[in-house]
């Protein structure tokens, strides 16, 4: 049985992340991922507002059981993230990744303070802080990956990491292949032999003995 996923892993996954971005902050983030896309840098923005948005949610003395903390979410353009969190454009790539930066510790703060008996809502499953810190690990390692893809940037963690990640988030994912491979196919970014990608998708928030 893995170990759990705690803030000490979203807290590397992010030291790793700002390591491999910043030496392209030069580069041109507003490239799409996929045609019609989102672009490098609302990827990151997207990122950052949803560690902020989980900190969010596991931060109240009573955190909520049935909905979001009402942040004003919106989108800068209609195919773009809806946000409660920007980057001030002026900036710059640098500035957009302090954003993240920030973002992502308060995460790990609210992560250590938070009793493991606290619960919070979330879309697919009521929420503790192991599995606020999964999701938030794995929101930096998925998509971290697709703007390195777009930037022509390395990006490959370690193993243990992803697979306590698949374990949390994605119980079903198949078995018998390498951890990180498997956890982009089970996010609909790859296939995996014998398993053709998934068009549709979701994981696990609520601790496996509550959902």
């Amino acid at each position: 049985m893995p170990s759990p996923v705690t803030a000490d892993d979203l807290s590397a996954t992010l030291r790793a992340a700002l390591a491999t971005l910043r030496p392209a902050v030069g580069a041109a983030w507003t490239t799409p991922l996929a045609p019609g896309g989102w672009s490098c840098w609302e990827t990151v923005e997207h990122v950052a507002d949803g560690l902020f948005g989980y900190a969010a949610q596991l931060a109240p003395a009573e955190p909520p059981q049935h909905d979001y903390v009402p942040l004003a979410w919106h989108r800068d353009r209609p195919d773009g993230p809806p946000n409660a969190l920007r980057a001030d454009p002026a900036a710059g790539p640098d500035g957009l990744l302090r954003v993240l930066d920030a973002a992502g510790g308060i995460l790990a703060a609210v992560l250590r303070a938070a009793p493991p008996e606290a619960r919070a809502f979330h879309v697919w499953g009521l929420a503790d802080p192991e599995g606020f810190a999964a999701m938030g690990t794995a929101e930096l390692l998925l998509h971290v990956h697709d703007v390195c893809q777009a930037l022509d940037l390395p990006w490959s963690p370690p193993a243990e990491r992803c697979a306590r990640v698949l374990a949390r988030l994605f119980p079903d994912a198949p078995a018998g292949h390498s951890p990180w491979p498997t956890l982009l196919h089970a996010t609909g970014r790859t296939d995996l032999p014998g398993h053709p990608r998934p068009t549709a998708w979701r994981w696990h928030s609520a601790p496996p003995a509550e959902a």
